[in-house]
Protein backbone atom coordinates (compact mmCIF):
# COMPACT_ATOMS: atom_id res chain seq x y z
CA UNK A 1 0.00 0.00 0.00
CA UNK A 2 1.27 3.59 -1.17
CA UNK A 3 2.18 6.11 1.74
CA UNK A 4 -0.48 8.73 1.16
CA UNK A 5 0.69 11.54 -0.87
CA UNK A 6 1.48 15.24 0.71
CA UNK A 7 -0.59 18.56 -0.46
CA UNK A 8 2.73 20.09 -2.04
CA UNK A 9 2.87 16.39 -3.65
CA UNK A 10 0.16 16.41 -5.20
CA UNK A 11 0.48 20.25 -6.88
CA UNK A 12 3.88 19.10 -7.79
CA UNK A 13 2.68 16.03 -10.09
CA UNK A 14 0.72 18.61 -11.96
CA UNK A 15 4.27 19.20 -13.70
CA UNK A 16 6.43 16.81 -14.96
CA UNK A 17 9.56 16.38 -12.94
CA UNK A 18 12.00 19.17 -15.42
CA UNK A 19 10.25 21.96 -13.69
CA UNK A 20 12.91 24.21 -11.45
CA UNK A 21 10.06 25.13 -8.49
CA UNK A 22 9.75 23.92 -4.69
CA UNK A 23 6.38 23.51 -4.10
CA UNK A 24 5.04 24.33 -0.55
CA UNK A 25 1.81 23.86 1.54
CA UNK A 26 -0.03 24.58 4.49
CA UNK A 27 0.59 21.23 5.92
CA UNK A 28 4.01 21.67 6.30
CA UNK A 29 5.31 19.99 2.78
CA UNK A 30 7.49 20.05 0.09
CA UNK A 31 8.18 18.95 -3.04
CA UNK A 32 9.58 19.33 -6.56
CA UNK A 33 12.99 21.02 -6.84
CA UNK A 34 13.61 21.83 -2.92
CA UNK A 35 17.15 23.72 -3.79
CA UNK A 36 14.66 26.06 -6.27
CA UNK A 37 14.92 29.57 -5.22
CA UNK A 38 11.47 29.71 -6.88
CA UNK A 39 8.87 28.78 -4.80
CA UNK A 40 5.07 27.83 -5.15
CA UNK A 41 3.15 28.00 -1.67
CA UNK A 42 -0.37 27.28 -1.08
CA UNK A 43 -0.18 29.10 2.17
CA UNK A 44 -3.95 27.79 3.07
CA UNK A 45 -6.85 25.12 2.33
CA UNK A 46 -8.88 28.55 1.00
CA UNK A 47 -6.24 28.11 -2.25
CA UNK A 48 -7.13 24.85 -3.15
CA UNK A 49 -10.88 26.41 -2.46
CA UNK A 50 -10.26 29.12 -5.01
CA UNK A 51 -8.05 26.83 -7.74
CA UNK A 52 -10.63 23.58 -7.76
CA UNK A 53 -13.83 25.91 -7.81
CA UNK A 54 -13.05 27.67 -10.82
CA UNK A 55 -10.04 25.11 -12.61
CA UNK A 56 -7.47 26.60 -15.07
CA UNK A 57 -6.35 30.65 -14.73
CA UNK A 58 -9.01 31.60 -12.98
CA UNK A 59 -8.74 30.18 -9.94
CA UNK A 60 -4.91 30.38 -9.48
CA UNK A 61 -5.74 34.15 -9.75
CA UNK A 62 -7.88 34.40 -7.22
CA UNK A 63 -5.42 32.57 -4.75
CA UNK A 64 -2.79 34.49 -5.34
CA UNK A 65 -4.63 37.97 -5.70
CA UNK A 66 -6.15 37.11 -2.39
CA UNK A 67 -2.72 35.97 -0.80
CA UNK A 68 -3.51 32.39 -0.33
CA UNK A 69 -1.07 31.61 -2.76
CA UNK A 70 2.41 33.25 -2.95
CA UNK A 71 5.38 32.95 -4.87
CA UNK A 72 8.79 34.03 -3.83
CA UNK A 73 12.14 34.48 -5.90
CA UNK A 74 11.75 35.27 -9.45
CA UNK A 75 8.25 35.78 -9.96
CA UNK A 76 8.32 35.63 -14.13
CA UNK A 77 10.77 32.36 -14.31
CA UNK A 78 8.62 30.90 -11.81
CA UNK A 79 5.10 31.03 -14.36
CA UNK A 80 7.07 30.61 -17.00
CA UNK A 81 8.52 26.98 -15.54
CA UNK A 82 4.89 26.40 -14.57
CA UNK A 83 3.76 27.19 -17.95
CA UNK A 84 6.58 25.20 -19.77
CA UNK A 85 6.10 21.75 -17.64
CA UNK A 86 2.10 21.15 -16.66
CA UNK A 87 1.07 18.23 -17.79
CA UNK A 88 -1.70 17.79 -20.41
CA UNK A 89 -4.47 16.67 -19.59
CA UNK A 90 -4.22 17.77 -15.69
CA UNK A 91 -3.36 13.94 -13.86
CA UNK A 92 -6.98 13.18 -12.52
CA UNK A 93 -6.00 11.20 -9.41
CA UNK A 94 -3.97 14.61 -7.97
CA UNK A 95 -7.00 16.31 -8.72
CA UNK A 96 -9.04 13.92 -6.64
CA UNK A 97 -6.10 14.19 -3.97
CA UNK A 98 -6.22 18.03 -3.58
CA UNK A 99 -10.12 17.40 -3.33
CA UNK A 100 -9.29 15.12 -0.12
CA UNK A 101 -6.98 17.82 1.31
CA UNK A 102 -9.74 20.14 1.24
CA UNK A 103 -12.73 18.15 2.93
CA UNK A 104 -15.80 19.71 3.39
CA UNK A 105 -14.27 22.78 3.12
CA UNK A 106 -15.00 22.74 -0.90
CA UNK A 107 -18.30 23.00 -0.09
CA UNK A 108 -17.85 26.45 1.35
CA UNK A 109 -17.13 28.99 -1.94
CA UNK A 110 -14.68 31.63 -0.54
CA UNK A 111 -15.09 35.24 -1.07
CA UNK A 112 -14.75 36.40 -4.78
CA UNK A 113 -12.46 39.28 -4.74
CA UNK A 114 -14.38 42.58 -5.13
CA UNK A 115 -12.16 43.93 -8.15
CA UNK A 116 -13.32 40.87 -10.02
CA UNK A 117 -16.33 41.89 -13.15
CA UNK A 118 -19.24 39.61 -13.19
CA UNK A 119 -19.50 36.91 -16.25
CA UNK A 120 -19.81 37.89 -19.51
CA UNK A 121 -23.58 37.08 -19.33
CA UNK A 122 -24.20 39.49 -16.40
CA UNK A 123 -22.99 42.18 -18.33
CA UNK A 124 -26.02 43.26 -20.65
CA UNK A 125 -25.58 43.41 -24.29
CA UNK A 126 -22.61 42.62 -25.78
CA UNK A 127 -20.40 45.88 -27.26
CA UNK A 128 -23.21 47.83 -26.54
CA UNK A 129 -22.27 51.85 -25.63
CA UNK A 130 -23.20 51.85 -22.22
CA UNK A 131 -21.21 48.15 -21.97
CA UNK A 132 -18.05 49.00 -23.69
CA UNK A 133 -17.76 51.91 -21.36
CA UNK A 134 -18.45 50.23 -18.52
CA UNK A 135 -15.71 47.76 -19.62
CA UNK A 136 -13.51 50.16 -19.97
CA UNK A 137 -13.68 52.05 -17.26
CA UNK A 138 -13.04 48.74 -15.16
CA UNK A 139 -9.30 48.78 -16.52
CA UNK A 140 -8.57 52.28 -17.37
CA UNK A 141 -10.28 54.06 -14.79
CA UNK A 142 -7.91 52.78 -12.06
CA UNK A 143 -6.07 55.38 -10.91
CA UNK A 144 -3.77 57.98 -13.11
CA UNK A 145 -1.20 57.93 -10.53
CA UNK A 146 -0.83 54.14 -10.47
CA UNK A 147 -0.20 54.22 -14.21
CA UNK A 148 2.75 56.82 -13.93
CA UNK A 149 4.21 54.85 -11.27
CA UNK A 150 4.12 51.65 -14.51
CA UNK A 151 4.32 53.55 -17.75
CA UNK A 152 6.81 56.19 -16.84
CA UNK A 153 6.99 59.54 -18.09
CA UNK A 154 5.44 59.06 -21.16
CA UNK A 155 1.79 57.63 -19.98
CA UNK A 156 2.37 55.38 -23.09
CA UNK A 157 -0.30 52.03 -22.51
CA UNK A 158 1.38 50.17 -25.39
CA UNK A 159 4.06 48.60 -27.32
CA UNK A 160 7.36 50.43 -27.11
CA UNK A 161 9.79 50.06 -30.13
CA UNK A 162 12.99 49.52 -29.07
CA UNK A 163 15.82 50.40 -31.87
CA UNK A 164 18.88 49.56 -29.59
CA UNK A 165 18.86 46.63 -26.63
CA UNK A 166 20.03 49.69 -24.25
CA UNK A 167 17.06 51.64 -25.53
CA UNK A 168 15.01 52.85 -22.27
CA UNK A 169 11.47 52.99 -21.69
CA UNK A 170 11.03 56.48 -22.40
CA UNK A 171 13.30 56.16 -25.46
CA UNK A 172 11.51 53.43 -26.83
CA UNK A 173 7.94 54.93 -26.47
CA UNK A 174 8.53 57.76 -28.09
CA UNK A 175 10.00 55.85 -30.26
CA UNK A 176 6.89 53.88 -31.35
CA UNK A 177 4.54 57.32 -31.03
CA UNK A 178 7.00 58.98 -34.08
CA UNK A 179 6.86 55.41 -35.85
CA UNK A 180 3.06 55.85 -36.35
CA UNK A 181 3.20 59.24 -37.15
CA UNK A 182 5.81 58.69 -39.66
CA UNK A 183 3.19 55.86 -41.52
CA UNK A 184 1.15 58.12 -41.13
CA UNK A 185 3.07 60.68 -43.43
CA UNK A 186 1.66 63.75 -41.59
CA UNK A 187 2.52 67.00 -41.99
CA UNK A 188 1.57 71.05 -41.18
CA UNK A 189 -2.07 71.27 -41.21
CA UNK A 190 -3.26 68.00 -41.43
CA UNK A 191 -6.03 66.38 -39.16
CA UNK A 192 -5.59 63.26 -36.87
CA UNK A 193 -8.14 61.03 -35.54
CA UNK A 194 -6.97 59.21 -32.33
CA UNK A 195 -9.23 56.08 -31.21
CA UNK A 196 -8.57 55.07 -27.73
CA UNK A 197 -6.46 58.03 -26.96
CA UNK A 198 -5.37 57.07 -23.49
CA UNK A 199 -4.13 60.29 -21.53
CA UNK A 200 -3.25 61.87 -25.07
CA UNK A 201 0.53 61.27 -25.98
CA UNK A 202 0.54 60.09 -29.57
CA UNK A 203 -1.72 64.13 -30.08
CA UNK A 204 0.44 65.93 -27.90
CA UNK A 205 3.32 64.28 -29.93
CA UNK A 206 1.68 65.01 -33.45
CA UNK A 207 0.59 68.53 -32.87
CA UNK A 208 4.79 69.47 -30.95
CA UNK A 209 6.68 67.63 -34.00
CA UNK A 210 4.16 67.66 -36.97
CA UNK A 211 1.82 70.57 -36.84
CA UNK A 212 -1.33 68.75 -37.40
CA UNK A 213 -4.32 69.50 -35.51
CA UNK A 214 -5.54 66.23 -33.83
CA UNK A 215 -8.89 65.12 -31.97
CA UNK A 216 -8.22 62.19 -29.43
CA UNK A 217 -11.75 60.16 -28.23
CA UNK A 218 -11.40 57.87 -24.93
CA UNK A 219 -13.87 56.28 -22.72
CA UNK A 220 -12.12 57.09 -19.95
CA UNK A 221 -12.84 59.81 -17.65
CA UNK A 222 -9.66 59.64 -15.59
CA UNK A 223 -7.67 59.28 -18.81
CA UNK A 224 -9.71 62.63 -20.39
CA UNK A 225 -9.29 64.96 -17.55
CA UNK A 226 -5.53 63.89 -17.55
CA UNK A 227 -5.10 64.25 -21.22
CA UNK A 228 -6.43 67.82 -20.70
CA UNK A 229 -4.22 69.04 -18.26
CA UNK A 230 -1.48 67.90 -20.36
CA UNK A 231 -2.77 69.87 -23.28
CA UNK A 232 -3.36 72.78 -21.35
CA UNK A 233 -0.13 72.96 -20.21
CA UNK A 234 2.11 72.37 -23.18
CA UNK A 235 0.26 74.80 -24.66
CA UNK A 236 -1.75 72.87 -27.72
CA UNK A 237 -5.15 73.81 -26.89
CA UNK A 238 -5.52 75.26 -30.62
CA UNK A 239 -4.07 71.81 -31.92
CA UNK A 240 -5.23 69.17 -29.90
CA UNK A 241 -8.77 68.18 -28.39
CA UNK A 242 -9.24 64.94 -26.44
CA UNK A 243 -13.07 64.18 -25.75
CA UNK A 244 -15.01 61.37 -23.94
CA UNK A 245 -16.70 59.88 -27.05
CA UNK A 246 -16.86 56.61 -28.07
CA UNK A 247 -15.62 55.67 -31.81
CA UNK A 248 -19.38 55.50 -32.98
CA UNK A 249 -20.32 58.82 -32.21
CA UNK A 250 -17.32 60.63 -33.64
CA UNK A 251 -19.06 63.02 -36.13
CA UNK A 252 -16.05 64.92 -37.64
CA UNK A 253 -14.77 63.02 -41.28
CA UNK A 254 -12.21 64.13 -43.59
CA UNK A 255 -9.49 63.16 -41.49
CA UNK A 256 -6.26 63.00 -43.52
CA UNK A 257 -4.96 60.26 -40.60
CA UNK A 258 -6.71 58.07 -38.19
CA UNK A 259 -4.78 56.06 -35.40
CA UNK A 260 -6.24 53.53 -33.70
CA UNK A 261 -3.72 51.98 -30.93
CA UNK A 262 -4.65 49.16 -28.87
CA UNK A 263 -8.29 49.74 -29.21
CA UNK A 264 -9.43 46.88 -32.04
CA UNK A 265 -9.11 44.19 -29.24
CA UNK A 266 -11.85 45.69 -27.19
CA UNK A 267 -14.45 46.25 -30.25
CA UNK A 268 -15.03 42.36 -30.71
CA UNK A 269 -14.62 40.05 -33.45
CA UNK A 270 -18.36 39.92 -34.60
CA UNK A 271 -17.89 43.87 -34.82
CA UNK A 272 -14.44 44.08 -36.62
CA UNK A 273 -15.88 45.19 -39.43
CA UNK A 274 -18.01 47.70 -38.41
CA UNK A 275 -15.34 49.22 -36.28
CA UNK A 276 -13.14 49.50 -39.99
CA UNK A 277 -16.24 50.40 -41.63
CA UNK A 278 -16.67 53.41 -39.37
CA UNK A 279 -12.86 54.59 -39.20
CA UNK A 280 -13.28 54.45 -43.32
CA UNK A 281 -16.06 56.56 -43.34
CA UNK A 282 -14.17 59.74 -40.99
CA UNK A 283 -11.05 59.28 -43.33
CA UNK A 284 -11.08 60.85 -46.69
CA UNK A 285 -9.62 59.68 -49.62
CA UNK A 286 -5.47 58.86 -50.17
CA UNK A 287 -5.87 59.56 -46.23
CA UNK A 288 -4.25 56.35 -44.02
CA UNK A 289 -4.70 54.44 -40.89
CA UNK A 290 -2.49 52.90 -38.67
CA UNK A 291 -4.10 50.19 -36.74
CA UNK A 292 -1.49 49.20 -33.91
CA UNK A 293 -2.95 46.18 -32.09
CA UNK A 294 -2.94 42.56 -30.20
CA UNK A 295 -3.50 39.50 -32.15
CA UNK A 296 -4.24 35.58 -31.77
CA UNK A 297 -0.79 34.09 -34.03
CA UNK A 298 -3.29 32.19 -36.01
CA UNK A 299 -6.69 31.88 -37.38
CA UNK A 300 -7.35 28.67 -35.37
CA UNK A 301 -6.48 30.54 -31.76
CA UNK A 302 -9.48 30.94 -29.68
CA UNK A 303 -10.63 34.48 -29.95
CA UNK A 304 -11.62 35.18 -26.03
CA UNK A 305 -9.64 36.12 -23.45
CA UNK A 306 -9.20 33.39 -20.50
CA UNK A 307 -10.96 34.03 -17.57
CA UNK A 308 -8.85 35.84 -15.50
CA UNK A 309 -8.06 38.38 -18.37
CA UNK A 310 -12.27 38.69 -18.90
CA UNK A 311 -12.86 39.31 -15.05
CA UNK A 312 -10.66 41.21 -14.06
CA UNK A 313 -8.17 42.98 -16.48
CA UNK A 314 -10.35 43.52 -20.08
CA UNK A 315 -13.87 42.15 -19.83
CA UNK A 316 -14.89 41.40 -23.65
CA UNK A 317 -11.70 41.47 -24.71
CA UNK A 318 -10.84 39.23 -27.91
CA UNK A 319 -8.24 38.70 -30.02
CA UNK A 320 -8.69 37.76 -33.69
CA UNK A 321 -5.88 36.62 -36.17
CA UNK A 322 -3.67 39.34 -38.12
CA UNK A 323 -5.50 37.98 -41.48
CA UNK A 324 -8.86 38.58 -39.91
CA UNK A 325 -7.69 42.21 -39.13
CA UNK A 326 -6.28 42.88 -42.56
CA UNK A 327 -8.96 41.15 -44.27
CA UNK A 328 -11.49 43.49 -42.23
CA UNK A 329 -9.83 46.36 -43.10
CA UNK A 330 -9.39 45.45 -46.83
CA UNK A 331 -13.16 44.53 -46.71
CA UNK A 332 -14.50 48.06 -46.47
CA UNK A 333 -11.99 50.07 -48.25
CA UNK A 334 -8.57 50.16 -47.50
CA UNK A 335 -5.77 48.71 -49.05
CA UNK A 336 -3.08 47.39 -46.89
CA UNK A 337 0.49 48.52 -47.60
CA UNK A 338 2.40 47.40 -44.82
CA UNK A 339 2.15 45.52 -41.20
CA UNK A 340 4.64 44.07 -39.58
CA UNK A 341 4.76 42.30 -35.82
CA UNK A 342 6.51 43.75 -33.02
CA UNK A 343 6.16 41.07 -30.16
CA UNK A 344 9.64 40.92 -28.87
CA UNK A 345 9.62 44.93 -28.74
CA UNK A 346 5.79 43.93 -26.42
CA UNK A 347 7.85 41.37 -23.93
CA UNK A 348 10.30 44.24 -23.39
CA UNK A 349 8.09 46.29 -23.34
CA UNK A 350 5.97 44.51 -20.21
CA UNK A 351 9.65 43.59 -18.74
CA UNK A 352 10.07 47.49 -18.00
CA UNK A 353 6.25 48.07 -16.87
CA UNK A 354 6.93 45.15 -14.24
CA UNK A 355 10.04 46.47 -13.13
CA UNK A 356 8.79 49.72 -12.62
CA UNK A 357 5.68 48.36 -10.27
CA UNK A 358 7.81 46.43 -7.99
CA UNK A 359 10.49 49.33 -8.00
CA UNK A 360 7.41 51.27 -6.72
CA UNK A 361 5.39 48.84 -5.20
CA UNK A 362 4.76 50.53 -1.68
CA UNK A 363 3.46 53.80 -3.37
CA UNK A 364 1.21 51.22 -6.17
CA UNK A 365 -0.10 49.51 -2.86
CA UNK A 366 -0.82 52.90 -1.21
CA UNK A 367 -2.70 54.00 -3.89
CA UNK A 368 -4.63 51.24 -5.27
CA UNK A 369 -4.15 48.68 -2.89
CA UNK A 370 -2.60 45.18 -2.48
CA UNK A 371 -4.78 42.57 -4.23
CA UNK A 372 -4.94 45.41 -7.50
CA UNK A 373 -1.40 45.60 -7.50
CA UNK A 374 -0.94 41.63 -7.51
CA UNK A 375 -3.57 41.62 -9.90
CA UNK A 376 -1.74 43.82 -12.34
CA UNK A 377 1.94 42.15 -11.52
CA UNK A 378 0.41 38.72 -12.35
CA UNK A 379 -1.46 40.03 -15.50
CA UNK A 380 1.90 41.73 -16.91
CA UNK A 381 3.84 39.06 -15.95
CA UNK A 382 1.57 36.61 -17.89
CA UNK A 383 1.08 38.87 -20.72
CA UNK A 384 5.07 39.17 -21.22
CA UNK A 385 5.05 34.98 -21.00
CA UNK A 386 2.33 35.66 -24.03
CA UNK A 387 4.53 37.10 -26.36
CA UNK A 388 8.01 35.37 -25.89
CA UNK A 389 6.30 32.36 -25.98
CA UNK A 390 4.60 33.41 -29.31
CA UNK A 391 0.72 32.78 -27.83
CA UNK A 392 0.31 36.51 -28.39
CA UNK A 393 1.20 39.00 -30.72
CA UNK A 394 1.15 42.51 -31.69
CA UNK A 395 1.33 44.17 -35.15
CA UNK A 396 0.82 47.48 -37.00
CA UNK A 397 -1.40 47.16 -40.18
CA UNK A 398 -0.81 50.05 -42.47
CA UNK A 399 -3.97 50.84 -44.69
CA UNK A 400 -4.29 53.65 -47.47
CA UNK A 401 -7.96 54.90 -49.05
CA UNK A 402 -7.17 55.40 -52.80
CA UNK A 403 -8.64 57.98 -54.84
CA UNK A 404 -10.72 57.86 -57.66
CA UNK A 405 -8.48 56.87 -60.11
CA UNK A 406 -6.97 53.80 -57.62
CA UNK A 407 -4.16 55.61 -56.87
CA UNK A 408 -2.29 56.96 -53.12
CA UNK A 409 0.76 58.33 -52.32
CA UNK A 410 2.19 55.54 -50.62
CA UNK A 411 6.22 55.47 -51.48
CA UNK A 412 7.89 52.75 -53.80
CA UNK A 413 9.16 52.06 -50.34
CA UNK A 414 8.71 52.02 -46.68
CA UNK A 415 10.80 55.44 -45.67
CA UNK A 416 9.60 55.62 -41.70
Amino acid sequence: MSAKKTVAQDIASLFDEKINVKFMAFDASVAGNHNSANVFHIKSPVALRYILGAPGDLGLARAYITGALEIYGDFHQTLLELYWHIKEPVPKLASLSLLKAVGAGILSKPPIPVEEAPPRYKRGVLHSLARDKSAIAHHYDVSNDFYSMILGPTLVYSCAVFTKDKDSLEKAQTEKIDLICRKLDLRPGMRLLDIGCGWGSLVLHAAKEYGVKAVGVTLSTNQAALANERIVKAKLSKLVEVRIQDYREVPDDNFHAISSVGMSEHVGSAKMNGYFEHLRSRVMAEGRLLNHCIVRPHSTAKERTGKFFDRYIFPDGELIAPSKVAQSMIDVGFELRHSENLREHYSRTLTKWCENLVENWDDAVAEVGLTRARIWHLYMTLSRIGFETNNIQIHQFLGVVNNELGANPIPLRPNW
